[in-house]
């Protein structure tokens, strides 16, 4: 009303004549309702004002513009006696879309405290390291906000640098880093580039680190299309440090494999089943069963398949039929009934106990031995019967000549697949090293000691590990399972072994704790512990894959009668034996199994605690002859 009304009297009072209220009034009576029918039809009554955007205006020029054209013919056919100046109908969509969008970007603008806000000075200065699509959506969700204030954005495109985004200039690359922390003072830098790899983030973080500022990323572009928003932000992690690229998948070899199948996934509650029944969900399997002993992670896993904070019954999970199975797998006949009620086309057997001292206990080992080799034996066996297609196997490269008894129950579970290799059933094994925050793993330990303020312990200032993260860890195990045939051991790259001090030490630092505060403590390698693991024994070779992170290792066979004498022992509950008797048997088994030498390992971290105690007692003498040469210097 406002806009024809405007209209009307700016073409009267720009001509000759007394302006026509008489004609303003009949001619009001059909545009309100004709323009009304415009909006509701385009849906502009539909848009919040407080999030009014580029859309909305489009909508506003399109309503006003249809409104313009509709309203001389409607007028036209009540045969109203009133002519429209031309002028008239070419303003008028004009100056009814600036009121329309002006009105709606004033709110906007009040709401966020854009027009005047002082407050928004006083919030906490951040520098934001990319100034594209993610790095204007954060200034835009950050630009009314009390807490947070951005003095500028780095970034290596020399088109962008020295410009403005949303009122915020770009102030230089990426590598000026130090020069504008000093200069604003700035505590906190966030990460705006959710593709970035992670050579990128690995050099971000180490900039960071060294200029002294805390390290914050914005969610990948997986966590937001699952919905998490962009300010919510989290630390660079030690896995933005370890430089590993992210896997390729043969996505549809994978789905053409699972997709309308029956899976079952043993150890489904722990680290490494968990994730594999969240990949294997996205496949569409007809049916996928999760079973483990512990009643309290399976419950856990199985409502995280069905919440809606983890996507509930998402997309990938519509046609899939999930249930949840308590058991023990070394339970010959509710595997056997079990497997007879799903008839499962595919297994992924990931039931193990993993943790090496504690399965080195005089009373845990023969545990580890019937848990991880015989159970193995009965959910294999319960396969071959069922005409399960393939039976996946989770090994360890702690298998690979065993020092502890937990490696050495792996690599007799690895032993019972391929003794059992004589069917229609494919069993194929994958052999990978440590991934990071699995249950029981260094990670978890070492935040909680950083959140004390320390001490972190470390076995040995030299021992190295294999990392990889859980989601790449089971991708490549599911493209294991794929391409590998019955009998095959398929081996992961895991890259270089990282030495676990360092990794404490760029914990310590990338959580902001003080590297002087947080000590590092060396307590001696524990029981089973070798300094260094290995992928590959001295007499096993490695024959590469199509994919270029996976090989398949030439084992030695396993000679006759050695698995039966094995399950023989195992199936005799009555006789437990004692530690030294089960490492003679694993010995006898196992060739190359050789057990720690526990005694002269702890003798060997004593004499080196002992040497640095002698250091340090050296380094304060010293210290001490130097202050008491000041004092007589300043004598004389």
């Amino acid at each position: 009303m406002a806009a024809w009304w405007a209209v009307y009297g700016l073409r009267f009072s720009l001509g000759s004549l007394p302006m026509d209220w008489e004609g303003l009034r009949q001619t009001l009576v059909w545009v309100i309702p004709v323009q009304t029918a415009v909006f509701v039809a385009i849906g502009l009554y539909r848009g919040l004002w407080r999030y009014a955007s580029l859309d909305d205006l489009r909508r506003i020029a399109l309503s006003a513009g249809l409104g313009a054209l509709a309203i001389p013919v409607v007028l036209m056919l009540v045969q109203t006696p009133v002519t429209v100046p031309r002028t008239v109908l070419i303003l008028y969509p004009i100056l009814l879309t600036f009121l329309m969008a002006g009105s709606r970007f004033v709110y906007r603008m009040w709401r966020e405290a854009r027009l005047f806000s002082p407050l928004t000075a006083l919030g906490e200065p951040i520098l934001v390291l990319g100034a594209g699509a993610a790095g204007v959506r954060l200034a835009e969700a950050l630009a009314g906000s009390r807490e947070w204030r951005i003095v500028g954005f780095l970034d290596d495109d020399i088109r962008k640098q020295h410009r403005r985004v949303h009122g915020v200039q770009v102030l230089g690359g990426i590598d000026e880093l130090a020069h504008w922390v000093k200069r604003y003072n700035v505590f906190k830098v966030v990460l705006a580039l959710p593709s970035a790899n992670h050579r990128i983030r690995r050099q971000v973080s180490e900039m960071c680190l060294e200029v002294g500022v805390k390290a914050l990323t914005v969610p990948t572009y997986e966590d937001l299309l699952a919905g998490t928003q962009l300010t919510t932000w989290r630390n660079l992690d030690v896995e933005d440090l370890l430089g590993r690229e992210p896997v390729l998948l043969d996505m549809p070899g994978l789905a053409d494999w699972l997709g309308g199948r029956v899976v079952l996934v043993t150890g489904a509650g722990g680290s490494i089943g968990s994730e594999l029944c969240r990949q294997i969900l996205r496949y569409q399997p007809a049916t996928l069963v999760l079973l483990d002993i512990s009643e309290a992670a399976l419950y856990d896993v199985f409502s995280d398949a069905l919440s809606k904070t983890s996507g509930e019954r998402s997309a990938s999970a519509e046609k899939t039929r999930l249930v949840a199975q308590v058991g023990d797998v070394k339970d010959a006949a509710l595997m056997s009934a079990v497997l007879s009620r799903f008839k499962p086309d595919v297994i992924f057997h990931a039931a193990a106990y993993k943790h090496v001292p504690l399965m080195e206990d005089a009373g845990n080992a023969w545990q580890a031995v019937r848990n991880n080799a015989y159970g193995t034996f009965v959910l294999g066996q319960a396969a071959a019967k069922a005409g399960v297609a393939k039976f996946v196997l989770i090994s360890t490269d702690k298998a690979v000549n065993p020092g502890s008894v937990m490696g050495a129950s792996k690599r007799l579970a690895e032993m019972v697949c391929q003794w059992m290799q004589d069917g229609a059933t494919q069993f194929v094994m994958v052999r990978f090293g440590n991934v990071l925050n699995s249950a029981g793993s260094v990670i978890p330990r070492f935040q909680a000691q950083i959140a004390r303020g320390g001490p972190v312990t470390v076995t040995h200032p030299e021992i190295t590990r294999y990392f990889m993260s859980i989601p790449e860890a089971v991708g490549l195990v599911l493209q294991a399972g794929l391409q590998g045939s019955g009998g095959d051991i398929m081996v992961l790259d895991m890259g270089e072994p990282i030495r676990i001090v360092d990794l404490a030490r760029n914990m310590i630092r990338l959580s902001g704790a003080d590297p002087e505060q947080v000590k590092i403590e060396f307590t001696g390698l524990r029981a089973g512990e070798k300094l260094h693991e290995e992928l590959l024994t001295d007499g096993e070779e490695g024959r590469p894959t199509p994919h270029p992170k996976i090989k398949v290792a030439q084992a030695r066979q396993v000679p006759g009668g050695l698995i039966e004498e094995i399950i023989a022992h195992c199936e005799n509950d009555q006789t437990l034996p004692d530690l030294e008797t089960l490492r003679e048997w694993l010995k006898g088994w196992i060739p190359e199994y050789q057990m720690s030498d526990v005694r002269s390992q702890m003798s060997e971290v004593r004499s080196q605690k002992s040497e640095i105690r002698n250091q340090k007692s050296e380094i304060r003498n010293q210290k001490s002859e130097a202050r008491r040469g000041v004092i007589l210097t300043s004598d004389r």
